[in-house]
């Protein structure tokens, strides 16, 4: 084997355990690769750890399972030294959904003027940072043409634990705000899974596609093991049993390379709302 890659990842979830155990058992007995995994609370602490010189006493990774936040936080304050490695097939074409009640006063984009628009946590891509962002470019502007209840309920995941949309829907559903904005995958698994009364809710607009999560490496990992990550990453097939376990956990089906014209919207949105700002 190679000398140790580590991979940092965000446990949003307990499953992210399980996920990354099946992954690093993977890496070790089939494509010996030494990979080993450190998990962070915050990615802000991730994008740290991913950034930290040779002689900081902070941890330091090799690698990150990033947001698309937070991989765009990392190319900028890396001044685009850190690279993108690879991403889930699922991470292309997201959209950011607006959603009303059915029987409410809002079923299109205008009917949102002087009312309230519930948004997911502050540094969620997809369910406050972009659609503040698209509704921006189409003549509505947050505080001056409708009110904004917000969420934040998972700041430091980006948006990964699914907490700040279901509170959106809540308070779309009890009245509280008269529609919301939620991730397209969200969306579909309320209408999949029936979380909600049929019927109750409709979408009002789409936004754009755009990307989402990337795996990305630190400015002076080694090339060639970055490469050899990523050759991994793509041997992993759905048709294997033991891989398909691992992969329907994470949300995909295949690994595919870097898609890095997907992240324009969001690297524009998180420069005029403060998120390049380091702390």
């Amino acid at each position: 084997m190679t000398r140790t890659i580590w991979v940092g990842a965000v446990a949003y979830d307990p499953k992210v355990v399980s996920i990354w155990e099946g992954m690093r058992r993977y890496f070790h007995e089939e494509a010996h690769l030494a990979v080993e995994v450190v998990l962070f609370q915050s990615y802000e602490a991730q994008v740290s750890a991913l950034l930290a010189a040779p002689d900081d006493p902070a941890p330091r990774i090799d690698i990150g399972w990033n947001t698309n936040l937070a991989y765009l936080q990392a190319d900028v304050w890396s001044e685009h030294r850190c690279r993108p490695i690879a991403m889930r097939d699922t991470d292309l074409g997201w959209m950011t959904k607006i959603v009303a009640s059915s029987t409410g006063p809002v079923a299109a984009l205008g009917d949102l003027r002087n009312r309230t628009l519930a948004l997911g946590s502050r540094d969620s891509g997809h369910a406050a940072i972009l659609p503040v962002h698209f509704l921006a470019r189409d003549g509505l502007v947050e505080g001056r043409d409708y009110r904004t209840l917000r969420f934040d309920t998972d700041l430091g995941k980006h948006g990964d634990t699914g907490t700040s949309e279901a509170e959106v829907v809540r308070a779309i559903l009890d009245g509280r705000a008269d529609a919301g904005a939620i991730g397209s995958p969200f969306w579909n698994t309320l209408r999949s899974e029936r979380l909600v009364p049929e019927g109750a809710l409709i979408e009002i607009w789409t936004s754009p596609p755009y990307n989402h999560c990337m795996f990305t490496a630190r400015p002076d990992f080694d090339p060639s093991l970055a490469q050899r990550f990523a050759d991994a990453l793509s041997a992993m097939s759905y048709d294997n049993p033991r891989h398909r376990t691992v992969l329907d956990a994470e949300g995909l089906r295949r690994w595919v390379g870097p898609h890095l014209d997907g992240y324009d919207a969001l690297r524009e949105a998180s420069a005029r709302q403060g998120f390049f700002t380091r702390n």
